[in-house]
């Protein structure tokens, strides 16, 4: 299945799977906890700033003109809800999904950052447990949904990118995106658990704001 996604539907669709999976208990998403989920700071490349207004649009594109995305009201609330079809469309399993997320939300990355970024959504035993499902993404036919980049200089392993739009694929003779950090203390790369922290952090924040819409919504009605 060929898909042509822009970088805003990317982003949609990426922050609806991870919110499936990460924090279940308050998924379908309201717009609102939407358009703070695609502009988190934290695991997004590049970082968004979105409004309501924006992420409306695209939705609209994605339910009426894709149908990747399905909208869900219960009893008594007036808010809705949307939730994705991206997975079940293009026909991939768990592992596959959180590889497709990730590499959706920030960009091509390597299987060792796969490994650890996609461990909150699918806990990958081992690197080859992560190439298995690379493989098989790029193995579908008649077109691939995951493409091997050519390796940058400076670089121990290739990265993988998505095959469904925008992404930021390199030419093969441009330079890495930025050098390498300087060794030791001076490096700025966010220490892993620092990150974990920081994911952490944002759930429980997306945790909060969607127990306020649902308290504002009970208090409305």
């Amino acid at each position: 299945m060929t898909l042509d996604l822009t970088a805003l539907e990317l982003r949609i669709l990426g922050a609806l799977i991870e919110k499936q999976i990460t924090t279940p208990e308050y998924y379908p998403l309201t717009l609102n906890a939407l358009v703070a989920a695609c502009n988190q700071k934290n695991n997004r490349n590049p970082v968004m700033q979105l409004t309501a207004d924006e992420v409306a649009r695209a939705l609209a594109t994605l339910q009426y003109d894709r149908q990747l995305v399905g909208t869900y009201s219960s009893a008594g609330s007036r808010a809705v809800k949307y939730t994705h079809r991206l997975t079940e469309t293009i026909g991939v399993d768990s592992p596959e999904g959180a590889i497709l997320c990730e590499l959706m939300l920030r960009g091509p990355q390597t299987p060792g950052e796969l490994r650890g970024r996609a461990a909150r959504m699918h806990p990958f035993a081992s690197p080859a447990e992560v190439k298995i499902a690379l493989d098989s993404l790029m193995a579908r036919q008649p077109d691939p949904y995951v493409a091997e980049l050519p390796r940058q200089p400076g670089c121990k392993e290739n990265r993988f990118a998505h095959c469904f739009g925008d992404t930021p694929i390199q030419d093969p003779g441009a330079p890495p995106d930025s050098a390498p950090p300087p060794p030791g203390p001076a490096a700025t790369d966010t220490p892993p658990q620092d990150e974990t922290r920081l994911q952490a952090l944002e759930e429980r924040i997306a945790r909060l704001e969607a127990r306020l819409e649902a308290w504002a919504e009970r208090a409305s009605g």
